[in-house]
């Protein structure tokens, strides 16, 4: 567990480290944007994967019921939620599962709220399945911290052509950790105008105050009946590359609806190892998930306080979950294409660009700070060496 470890990912066909310049137009940027880690998977995952790999053989593979026990193992232990085997849906993905829930339990013309600004794929999961996009904006206070517009989300869901809400829970890109009351009253709403709820748990397990995550069908017997919870271990253990997936679907009429789009599309088969990585993450990765979260959690501190004495144009708030920062660089009033080509071509840096998790993310930027310690000292120095040269034109001009 030396996260401190560099480990060279180029030339590996990673694309956060080998693509710099399709996605950023140069070869010398720093990547701290796409949503993985830089840390070797837990030596329990890995060491599986070698067992399967000296078995050689590598048919077709379905869940087994050790995997499932695992999967149900994992929730109870990290979440204190019960569930059962017959419940769990493997699906290659979380994003390709939105895509196919959004498909199978709602019709052209349907709206679908998503409360943003949101994880890009949010928005194309609906719209390039002729959905109608429904926009609940959270409302962000002085301090950084962004709530959800009660209000306004009931007139989301009131409206007659709304039929399903995906929630990000823990929130990406703003980190935000749903408190229960939050989600009992979002789930009151969806009850009183019947909406069918999909709740992206994906960064679930990536909470820095244990016991914080609410699991959304957790809540009641109608939660968990109108509700479809997306749950991964790639984000957790850095295996998202095995293509590794578990919906949660208490309710029977829409797990075998959704059984019927997998069928359709021929999407019901786990690979051989990611069923051997899941299992071992899920059954002997705890501790070292623990020791990344104490990692991670330091170096958003070290972030925090760097920009804080240096850089304070910028501002920068510490979340609740993932290992995601969503950084404020409004103060310097530059419009989102500058923004963009001042981090990229001036400060070299890799980052997301906040107007993608929508319009509400104009002069924002995304940064994964799951990396080395060593590779974050590196970017705050280049992100203040470019805001100092950027002062001193100022101060000249």
């Amino acid at each position: 567990m030396n996260f401190d470890l560099n480990i060279d990912r180029t030339e590996t066909s990673s694309l956060k480290w080998d693509h710099v310049h399709t996605i950023f137009g140069v070869t010398d940027a720093l990547p701290l944007w796409v949503a993985d880690m830089d840390f070797a998977a837990p030596p329990a995952v890995i060491q599986a994967m070698h067992d399967r790999v000296d078995h050689g053989v590598f048919g077709y593979t379905l869940p087994s019921q050790n995997y499932l026990e695992a999967v149900c193992g994992w929730m109870k232990s990290r979440h204190q939620w019960s569930i059962k085997p017959e419940w769990i849906q493997f699906c290659p993905g979380v994003v390709p599962a939105l895509s196919m829930l959004v498909s199978s339990l709602t019709e052209p013309g349907d709206g679908v709220v998503i409360q943003t600004p949101v994880y890009p794929p949010f928005y194309r999961v609906v719209k390039d399945q002729g959905r109608e996009l429904i926009e609940n904006v959270l409302v962000q206070d002085e301090d950084g911290r962004y709530d959800i517009d009660f209000e306004d989300l009931e007139r989301c869901l009131a409206a007659e052509r709304t039929k399903m809400i995906i929630l990000c829970s823990p929130h990406n890109p703003v980190g935000r950790v749903w408190k229960r009351e939050e989600l009992s009253r979002i789930a009151e709403l969806c009850q009183q105008h019947d909406v069918l709820v999909v709740s992206d748990e994906i960064h679930a397990d990536l909470v820095f105050e244990p016991g914080a995550h609410t699991p959304f069908a957790a809540l009641s017997e109608d939660a968990a009946q109108r509700s479809i919870i997306c749950t991964a271990p790639s984000k957790t253990f850095n295996i998202a590359g095995l293509n590794t997936a578990n919906l949660i679907i208490p309710n029977v009429s829409l797990k075998r609806k959704f059984a019927k789009t997998l069928e359709t599309f021929a999407l019901g088969a786990i690979t051989p190892l990611g069923a051997a990585a899941t299992e071992a993450a899920y059954r002997e990765g705890g501790e070292w998930l623990d020791a990344l979260l104490t990692y991670v959690r330091g170096n958003m501190e070290y972030v925090r306080d760097y920009i804080a004495e240096h850089t304070p144009e910028v501002k920068v708030w510490l979340p609740e979950a993932t290992y995601l920062l969503w950084l404020d660089f409004r103060a310097l009033g530059l419009p989102d294409k500058e923004l963009s080509k001042f981090l990229v071509e001036d400060a070299k840096l890799g980052l997301n660009n906040g107007a993608s998790f929508g319009t509400v993310g104009d002069g924002f930027m995304r940064m994964n700070v799951a990396c080395t310690s060593a590779t974050l000292q590196e970017a705050m120095r280049r992100l203040e060496e470019a805001l100092s040269r950027r002062r001193m034109e100022a101060a000249g001009s």
